[in-house]
């Protein structure tokens, strides 16, 4: 409920604080006071339009600022809690605040809630989970869809929500269900479609016939065949000296022929003296050793004599090792994997026909199971809507709407979501032999607030304040009574604020207050200002002999006031 509204520089309002209790708040006031100032000012701070016209003359800005708490009320706030925490508001300490500023310079407003800037759209968010504001045509809980469904559904039983958990479930299977259909089917011809490019892309990889580590070896290939000039240069020096024959071309002799050389005359020395005969042993072993390192160097001068096409057939197999791994991976280990991936993929999706009769059974399984259940929570709508739909046309009638006729339009969607498939309107008729029209056509401010009233008075939801002005308009006597009853009953379920000018109604109050304009001289100037405040005992029976005689009051309509609050009182005790 609002506790606390703070108002700066809004119209003829200088500064205005005004703490509201529970139950019943009545606001009276002579005509052009600044009731509605009041009205456009909480409109604004729920985020409404306040245009710079409505700023304090002189004034830079205007600023409203309320506090709304959640403890005190009978009221289940839970969901409210929840879905404030939602949009980032800290519900914790029981209470929030709603402050929204307009620059005078600009027009443009800066809202905030708990000290933090939010948009209006959150503010907005916010605010509608709070209050109700009806009257000057601000009545967005009766005119919204999915309001009134939430209306409706508030007041079906618990089986209803058994209904909506069943339903959440079964929805939750047929997404997975469809989910994994489409990822089989695809939508027209995505599937084939699908089916092309894998197979495209296995047969690029499988054309390369590519191994673990082709890459390494391919690149030490390359390598090795652009060094392979020099490769031969040093090889075949390398064999001149070791192999070159007796002598090559600047005359020296090859270390082989000197070695065979050498040999010779270490056979001789050995045979002179036996003792050197390891020495010639030495030798024999170098000289196989270097037949041996020759042997090798002329095999691997044979190998150097490639193919001269070998070193462009190399780069271009690493090219397309390079253009595949742009495309499917990091190494060619990546590229492999994703080889074995796609023919997965392939195979998954080209014999996947028994598994799509399978799914679509599961989905048209799963559209029975929800329709069943849509089915039931029609049924129990239905059921709900025509009753409460006459216990709303018979509180209209009390509240001097005789010839209303209200009713709850329950029709089906082909499309199903949470709440199952039903569509709900409001739906009204004012007038005999008048058809019944959307509720949110009706133009009158006093006839969809006493509309307001009487399916606040029959069905329950969260919002912790509603706010009536123009409740009262076109009714007196009887009527007058029948509206302030009803207005207390609701008032203890939820907190109202009604603005008013019936005594029948203020008599109900449980806190009154008073909007006065008066006219003071400030600095030589005269200058107009609303003020707002609360009345006692003695004081609202003042204003209720106002109201009932007028700007005269005499001892008649004194005594009139003190027992119409006496007889409010009494009612109050027995309803």
């Amino acid at each position: 409920m609002i506790t606390n509204l703070r108002i700066q520089n809004v119209a003829l309002i200088e500064e205005v604080e005004v703490d509201f209790a529970s139950g019943l708040n009545i606001l009276t006031g002579e005509t052009g006071a600044g009731k509605s100032i009041l009205v456009d000012s909480i409109n604004f701070l729920l985020g409404g339009r306040l245009g710079r016209e409505f700023i304090l003359s002189g004034a830079y800005f205007a600023h409203v600022e309320g506090i709304v708490e959640f403890s005190g009320s009978g009221t289940d706030f839970e969901p409210i809690k929840e879905n404030l925490n939602n949009l980032g508001i800290d519900t914790g300490e029981g209470q929030i605040m709603l402050a929204r500023t307009i620059q005078a310079s600009t027009g443009k407003s800066t809202c905030r809630i708990n000290g933090r800037t939010v948009t209006t759209g959150i503010l907005k968010d916010a605010a509608t989970m709070l209050v109700d504001l009806h009257g000057q045509n601000e009545h967005q809980s009766l005119i919204d869809p999915v309001k009134q469904l939430q209306l409706l559904d508030g007041f079906c039983d618990a089986e209803l929500t058994g209904l909506k958990v069943e339903l959440e479930t079964k929805l939750g299977l047929y997404k997975e269900a469809n989910k994994a259909l489409k990822a089989l089917t695809g939508i027209g011809n995505q599937r084939q479609e699908k089916i092309d490019m894998w197979r495209f892309q296995l047969e690029e990889i499988e054309r390369a016939a590519l191994k673990p580590n082709d890459e390494e070896e391919l690149t030490a290939r390359k390598n090795r065949l652009i060094g392979l000039e020099k490769l031969s240069k040093c090889t075949s020096a390398a064999l001149a000296l070791l192999d070159g024959g007796t002598e090559d071309e600047s005359g020296q002799i090859s270390a082989t022929d000197q070695t065979s050389r050498a040999l010779t005359l270490l056979a001789d020395l050995a045979k002179l003296d036996p003792a050197q005969q390891s020495l010639y042993e030495h030798l024999m072993d170098v000289s196989s050793q270097l037949t041996d390192i020759t042997l090798k160097l002329h095999n691997y001068m044979d190998e150097l004599d490639a193919d001269p096409q070998e070193l462009e057939q190399t780069e271009s197999r690493l090219d397309t090792i390079y253009r595949l791994k742009k495309k499917y991976g990091s190494s060619v280990e990546a590229i492999l994997q994703k080889q074995d991936e796609l023919v997965r993929n392939l195979d998954h999706l080209e014999n996947s026909g028994g598994e799509i009769k399978r799914l679509t059974a599961v989905r048209r399984g799963i559209i029975t199971e929800v329709t069943a259940l849509c089915d039931k929570m029609n049924a129990l709508r239905t059921a709900s809507a025509t009753r409460i739909s006459g216990e709303i046309s018979d509180i209209l009638h009390d509240l001097g709407m005789q010839n209303a006729r209200f009713f709850i339009d329950v029709t089906r969607k082909t499309a199903f979501g949470p709440d199952g498939n039903d569509q709900i309107e409001f739906m009204i008729s004012t007038n005999p032999g008048e058809p019944a029209k959307q509720l949110r056509r009706i133009a009158s401010g006093g006839e969809m607030s006493r509309v307001m009233l009487a399916i606040k008075t029959v069905m329950a939801d969260n919002v912790s304040t509603v706010i009536f002005d123009e409740v009262d308009t076109g009714i007196s006597g009887r009527t007058a009574q029948q509206v302030a009853e009803k207005l207390m009953v609701v008032s203890r379920r939820r907190q109202i604020l009604c603005i008013t000018h019936l005594p029948q109604i203020a008599a109900m109050a449980d806190t009154h207050f008073l909007i006065r304009k008066s006219t003071d001289a400030i600095n030589g100037e005269r200058r107009t200002n609303t003020t707002v405040k609360a009345l006692t005992h003695e004081l609202t029976t003042l204003e209720l002999a106002r109201l009932i005689g007028g700007a005269q009051i005499t001892a008649a309509t004194l005594e009139a006031a003190k027992e119409m609050k006496e007889q409010a009182s009494g009612l109050k005790k027995i309803i």
